[in-house]
Order: C-alpha cells, then structure tokens, then sequence
C-alpha cells in the first residue's frame, strides 16, 4: 500500500487509496461497468425510481396523491436547485480532483478539468432520494441505497475525496429538506388543480381510480340538482 504511507495521517486521502485500490485489483471489465455505473447508470435509475413512484402513486390514488406527486416534483427540482448552489461552492473552495495531488491514483473517467468539492453526482442523487422519501418512505429508502452507492462509485473511480461525497450527501439534503415546506405549499395546490381537470387529472390519479371512488351523498344532491335545473 505505497499510496498510503504517500497520503500521510490524512483519513479522507488514506480512505480514497483504500476504495480506488479496490479499482487496481478489480478486473478491466468490472471497472468499465462501475465507470457507467458511477457516471451514467445511477443517475438513470433514479429518475426510473422516481418515475416507477409516480406510476405507484398514480395507481393507489387516495386524498394524498396531490401531495404526494408534489413531492416527486420537487424531488428534481431540488436536485437541480443544489447543482445550482453547488457553482459558487466550488468556485470558492477551489479544491483540485485527487488524481492532481495524489500520485497513484486509478482514475476511470478521463477530462475531468473542474474541481473536486462538492460531489455534483452525490447532490444530484442525494437531493432526488430525500424528496423520493418525502413522497414514499419505500421508494425513498431505495433511492437513498442508490445515492450511497453513487458516492461509493465517485470515489472508486478516482475522481472525487470522500469527503467531496460526504459534503455533496450534505447539501443535497440541505437543499431537499429546507425548501421541502415552501416547495410542498407552492406545488400541492398546483397538483391539486391539475388533479381536478378533466384533461390533466391522469397526471395525479388513474383514471380507473377515480372511477372507482365512491360519490359522497352531498355531491349526488349536487349533481340531481344540477340534472333538475337542465331538465328545466
């Protein structure tokens, strides 16, 4: 382990030796897949898990599903809010990619020129999971093994510090949490309406769902009367 007697006393740096030595030892073709993985492959998943909520919720329909929906709306809206937020981070930080610093490191993405702090990919999945999580506590949980995983690949591969993972985890969450209230108020309303129209209502509920609700005796007074008045 000569990168570990290079990294000093530093835990995060002896940390990222220990997980992209497991990259020297693994062979070319797992490498190639956790480069996919780690780049592309988990970012998609999230989006399918949050598409395959929308279709879970969508089907089980119930009083929450506006809200519910508006959960799953804010959970990449939040994503692309803490990518925003992360530019002046990093811009401020500065912090090099390890393989610039560190020699002997196996990097298995080539052209990344931008610096390391925060994890762009950690915030992105983190951010997604947290709101998955605000909407479906099962899908969350999913999403959140996902989002570790991503900051588990970030660091195998070479490109990011732990500690760039663990500072993206945290500000994806900041991000998802924090503005989770004024978001909700601002998206359950809109959800409801949308819930309400004749054309957009399958966005919130299936329509067999809705077909299937029982008629409360208020609304079929409403609706007699309304027949009685066109009668007229």
């Amino acid at each position: 382990m000569a990168g570990l007697a290079e990294s000093g006393s530093n835990p995060d740096v002896d940390l990222l030796y220990d997980i992209n030595g497991l990259a020297k030892q693994a062979p070319h073709w797992f490498d190639r897949v956790m480069e996919f993985v780690g780049e592309y492959g988990l970012l998609l998943a999230m989006v399918l898990l949050v598409l395959w909520c929308w279709l879970s919720v969508r089907r089980r329909g119930g009083e929450d599903a506006a809200s519910s929906v508006a959960a799953l709306v804010w959970a990449p809206l939040a994503a692309g809010l803490a990518v925003l937020v992360n530019v002046p981070i990093r811009g401020f930080v500065e912090r090099p990619r390890p393989f610039v610093d560190h020699q002997g490191i196996d990097v298995l993405v080539t052209g990344k020129t931008d610096y390391s702090f925060v994890s762009d990919h950690a915030t992105l999945t983190m951010a997604m999971a947290v709101g998955l999580f605000v909407a479906s506590r099962t899908f969350g949980l999913v999403g959140l093994g996902l989002a570790l995983l991503e900051g588990f690949c970030r660091v195998y591969m070479g490109v990011h510090y732990p500690t760039d993972v663990v500072g993206g985890f945290a500000l994806g969450t900041a991000v998802a949490l924090l503005l989770s209230p004024l978001a909700m108020a601002l998206l359950t309303p809109l959800m409801r309406a949308v819930e309400r129209s004749p054309r957009a209502g399958w966005l919130i509920r299936d329509r067999r769902t809705r077909a299937a609700e029982p008629v409360t005796p208020g609304a079929q007074a409403d609706a007699a009367a309304q027949e009685r008045d066109l009668a007229a």
